[in-house]
């Protein structure tokens, strides 16, 4: 998990402490949040879990992969992480870096489902590192 994501679930965990009071509570929100603190509280949450299993699924892949394919696959992962900032990263004079929750959250889940799915096809047919572009 990058920093800026690591930052963002650290502060929203501490904010979500303070305003739904306990977990229970901040779980219920996320089924029908209230406002856009909890749309983001609850984005957060998805990010981190999208991004755990986003790096779990990439290691599972590296390992089944050809040296080669290895090279390729941490090539195209970096081309993926400097599109996804660029894309959902903005850096604001007054705030700093923002990120934005929708579009990291899409990103990444895109990028788990494209991970995943090479992943299956080298259980099921081999793995192709031609694919991984």
């Amino acid at each position: 998990m990058n920093k800026k994501t690591l930052h963002l679930a650290a502060t929203l965990t501490v904010l979500s402490t303070l305003v739904f009071g306990s977990p229970a509570h901040a779980q219920q929100s996320c089924n029908y949040p209230k406002g856009t603190f909890d749309q983001v509280y609850c984005d957060a949450k998805v990010l981190v879990r999208a991004d755990d299993e986003l790096n779990v699924t990439y290691q599972k892949l590296l390992k089944r992969l050809s040296a080669g394919g290895q090279q390729t696959l941490r090539q195209t992962q970096r081309t993926w992480m400097k599109e996804r900032d660029g894309t959902c990263v903005a850096t604001d004079p007054k705030w700093g870096s923002v990120v934005y929750g929708d579009c990291a959250v899409q990103k990444t889940t895109d990028r788990l489902n494209f991970l995943n799915d090479r992943l299956r096809e080298c259980l099921s047919s081999g793995c192709q590192a031609s694919k991984l572009r």
